[in-house]
């Protein structure tokens, strides 16, 4: 089940609001939201769930052994078997076939492959478990004494499959204490509905003209097909992963929780190392805090560090070489950026390092989105003019979605924060906040008939972040 469904929409959430808000005792909240969050999760991965239950039990057990022996090696043993179990099931699943298929491929061998479906999510959910019980061993969050609290914290509907990373310090205080308000949830249901917005109409229909124009015969590409096709990539992928960044924040809202922020506008940045601060904020502090800093960070090897993060960052988006490379590819510009590159950008004018950092990320999304390294390099062939600059075919059909590419660039800096500061400044007066509350509603009312007409008339509905 994703969120931009009718069967989402209009009859699991309701259902589950209803249920949820009849009571107002949090205990029975905390149930209500757990079996919702089971069944969403079922809905589509019935024979997994028993995958996410077993390995937060893993979890769950390793916290409460950890607690118990405290300050002895046996805590340490401990932590690193549920780590260990813990990414093992991520191992399996994810990536046992890919590195049989590749030493098979190199030494020609015929180890048989295991043939695994990938479950949905299972990168989030695996890393959301694995920060409980490394902060539970550092001491910086209280073990959790009962598993269907813990459980409730790993498979949130709102957060389960795409993220973004939730770690348990920031919302273990929220399971039993939060507190769920009218102005909360409004604010909440409105942060949904842009999200579904962004995703419904920008991502789908920059999507469809993605497919049209770089999921075809690349031998037929002209130059501008490839550079607008790359570029409306891009307008998707970021408006699909910052669009359920925001159903989920808003729906955690809905439901008393304060979620961290995923993304901060990072078509804005003016680095690599900025664009970095931006996107997918929840996945970079995570390698940060339990990869970089726990290997030295800073203080020692930073290269060497630096590069395992990345090659790790590139595999986790996937078991596939292209994402290897998609690191490495970052890897050398923040190496760049870090030693030669960053002092030159900052004498340069703001308008050349915005530049710089779009032509360095659009090449990057072509890393990821070919798996098939030939793809690749056809793709650069036709951007640089090996199949002409341009054909009739594809002007036209890029013609058809130049109000899509167009929305697109211009909501992917920050003009929807300039509106909202607005909205806030506006409410300083009465007649202001009544005018800014009915426009919300407007809004809110519009965005879902919106999202509904085009879900209804669509067939092309997909969720980028589903895959990793």
């Amino acid at each position: 089940m994703v969120f931009s469904s009718l069967t989402f929409l209009y009859i699991f959430l309701p259902l589950c609001l209803v249920a949820y808000f009849l009571t107002g005792k949090i205990k029975v909240r905390n149930f209500i939201l757990l079996l919702f969050s089971l069944v969403f999760y079922a809905w589509g991965e019935p024979k997994y769930i028993l995958l996410m239950l077993a390995a937060t039990a893993v979890d769950y057990a390793a916290g409460l052994l950890i607690e118990k022996y405290r300050g002895t090696g046996k805590a340490k043993f401990f932590l690193f078997c549920a780590v260990f179990l813990t990414l093992s099931v991520l191992g399996v699943f994810k990536y046992a076939d890919f590195f049989a298929d590749s030493v098979n491929r190199v030494f020609s061998l015929q180890m048989p492959l295991l043939g695994l479906s990938l479950p949905i999510g299972i990168s989030f959910f695996t890393f959301q478990a694995l920060t409980y019980v490394v902060d539970v061993y550092r001491g910086r969050v209280p073990v959790q004494p009962y598993y269907y609290k813990l459980l409730l914290y790993v498979s949130m509907f709102p957060q389960l499959i795409a993220g973004p990373i939730v770690r348990y310090s920031d919302v273990c205080a929220q399971i039993d204490g939060r507190v769920c308000t009218w102005q909360k949830a409004s604010r909440g249901i409105l942060r949904f509905c842009v999200g579904l917005l962004k995703k419904s109409i920008v991502a789908n229909f920059a999507g469809e003209l993605t497919e049209k124009l770089l999921g075809g015969d690349l031998s037929e590409l002209s130059s501008v097909g490839a550079w607008v096709g790359i570029a409306a990539y891009a307008i998707q992928i970021y408006f699909d992963f910052s669009g359920y960044s925001d159903m989920a924040i808003g729906l955690g809202r809905v439901f008393g929780f304060d979620f961290p922020e995923n993304f901060r506008y990072p078509y804005a940045a003016h680095s690599v190392q900025d664009f970095w601060r931006r996107w997918h904020i929840t996945l970079s502090s995570f390698f940060r805090d339990y990869v970089y800093i726990p290997l030295g960070g800073n203080r020692k090897r930073w290269a060497l560090n630096m590069l395992i993060v990345w090659l790790l960052t590139g595999l986790w988006h996937g078991a596939a070489w292209n994402f290897v490379l998609w690191g490495l590819y970052y890897f050398i510009f923040l190496m760049l950026e870090k030693l030669y590159l960053g002092k030159i950008l900052e004498k340069l004018p703001r308008a050349v390092q915005h530049i710089y950092t779009i032509v360095v990320v659009l090449i990057g999304w072509v890393f990821f989105y070919f798996e098939d390294l030939s793809a690749v390099k056809a793709f650069f062939a036709a951007a640089f003019g090996a199949n002409g600059f341009s054909n009739l075919t594809q002007t036209a059909l890029i013609t058809n979605y130049i109000v899509v590419l167009l929305v697109g660039a211009v909501f992917s800096v920050p003009v929807f924060s300039k509106i909202l500061a607005l909205g806030n400044r506006l409410c300083e007066s009465k007649i202001g906040k009544v005018l800014v509350n009915v426009s919300c509603v407007i809004f809110t009312f519009s965005a879902l008939w919106i999202a509904t007409a085009a879900l209804v008339g669509s067939s092309y509905n997909p969720f980028l972040y589903f895959r990793f």
